[in-house]
């Protein structure tokens, strides 16, 4: 795809490519303006040197069009700043009839982006940011923006344009967002090398995951790549949606409706649904189906299940999509130690003023009091057969708690490693 992104001077359209072309170096080649790169280059006064800056415009055309067609044969996505059609509004704003006769003299083998972004803001926006931006060489007048503008819009219509809108009055990252989407450009990371795409990591309340997390974050890329087999992290973790449903209940009790999934046990709250549990295993994969897991990333799937048959019945709702690429770590606590540990937390959180996520000692007992883990995969380490795929498994005893780095190690790089060869020989 061959992209033009346009606008009014200094809104960012410079800054955001420099972005797209560190971030996306395999993907893209970018092009700078080259109506700038050519006064820049032969000392052109933009506005004093038109019929000199109209020559070596058109002395430099050949070869940028030759960069476009390289690329784009290449397989990259061609994003140039701005294009000809700009400069001819330029031209018709500033009364430069002779560039305007040369534009249309040679626009029908102009070859032309395919896509047009253009970067929306108020002109005072964009005369502000050209203010700030303080090179009095760019600086363009407002009455000279009013009528380009025009004439750009009709140009456009004319071609019958595919013209995307990013309003770039807003947060430059918002800004990143929209043309990012706008070129149709997905990140790839960095493979550090082989990694496990996703790790569901199960257990208690309290048995250490949200811990183990922390730890392999603080791990360098390369570290947690070789000896742990995970690569970038991304969490999804079911607690924050059913803490959403939680307070969803809050709301409903307020309007008069009474709570759906929940009631209020002391300052947290205990489940009353029990169809709650399976359509939190179905959301995570409905979010993760939209975002698919990328090269050189890991994603931790994180949830505690308690029951006669609840991982059972969570893990089987899991879909092929995901299970081919999964592995599962099991945090093995007792339901004594996953109690302790979780008072412990909620004191530790309260203290530090953080949001606890402890569970009140109703719905410990009720709900995680015993679980069907030992059941299902009783090895230490294994394959669980799971609708036809087999996924590997590992069970690892979580006590003591580890509180070192040198602890977390110790413990769970055997088992990671022994997991990533089960993952390997399915």
């Amino acid at each position: 795809m061959h992209i033009s992104v346009e606008g009014l001077p200094a809104l960012g359209k410079s800054e955001v490519l420099s972005v797209l072309r560190l971030y996306y170096p395999d993907q893209v080649v970018v092009l700078p303006e080259l109506v700038k790169e050519a006064a820049e280059q032969e000392g052109i006064d933009l506005f004093r040197e038109r019929a000199r800056l109209s020559e070596a415009i058109w002395a430099r055309l050949p070869e940028r069009e030759r960069a476009i067609r390289d690329a784009l044969s290449a397989g990259r996505t061609v994003i140039e700043e701005s294009h000809l059609a700009v400069h001819a509004a330029y031209a018709a704003a500033l009364g430069d009839t002779s560039f305007l006769a040369q534009f249309r003299e040679r626009e029908p083998n102009i070859v032309w982006p395919n896509r047009f972004v253009r970067f929306v803001a108020p002109i005072a926006v964009s005369r502000a940011r050209q203010r700030g931006r303080a090179n009095p060489r760019y600086a363009v007048s407002e009455e000279i923006l009013r009528r380009m503008l025009p004439w750009l819009d009709a140009w456009h219509a004319r071609q019958g344009s595919d013209l995307w809108l990013v309003e770039a009055d807003r947060p430059p990252a918002e800004v990143l967002e929209d043309v990012t989407s706008a070129a149709g450009l997905a990140y790839r990371g960095q493979s550090n090398g082989e990694v496990l795409p996703y790790l569901f990591l199960l257990g208690r309340p309290a048995a250490g995951k949200s811990e183990l997390i922390q730890f392999l974050r603080h791990l360098s890329p390369d570290e947690r790549a070789a000896a742990y087999h995970l690569g970038r992290l991304r969490v999804a973790d079911d607690f924050p949606l059913l803490w959403e449903l939680f307070v969803a209940d809050d709301l409903w009790e307020k309007a008069g409706r009474g709570r759906l999934h929940s009631r209020r046990a002391g300052e947290n709250y205990a489940v009353t649904d029990e169809g709650v549990w399976p359509f939190l295993i179905l959301k995570l994969q409905e979010d993760l189906a939209c975002h698919p897991v990328a090269p050189g990333e890991t994603v931790i799937v994180e949830f505690a299940r308690g029951g006669p048959t609840a991982y059972r019945d969570a893990l089987h709702l899991w879909s092929p999509t995901f299970l081919p690429k999964a592995a599962i770590l099991y945090l093995d606590v007792t339901f004594a130690e996953s109690w302790r540990r979780n008072i412990a937390r909620y004191d530790r959180d309260r203290r530090a003023g953080i949001l606890t996520h402890s569970v009140p000692r109703e719905e410990m007992e009720r709900t995680y009091a015993r679980d069907d883990w030992a059941t299902l995969a009783p090895h230490g380490q294994g394959y669980l057969p799971l609708g036809g795929i087999r996924v590997p498994y590992e069970t690892v005893p979580n006590t003591p708690e580890p509180t070192s780095a040198d602890a977390f190690a110790h413990r769970f790089q055997p088992a990671l490693a022994t997991l990533w060869e089960l993952h390997r020989n399915r």
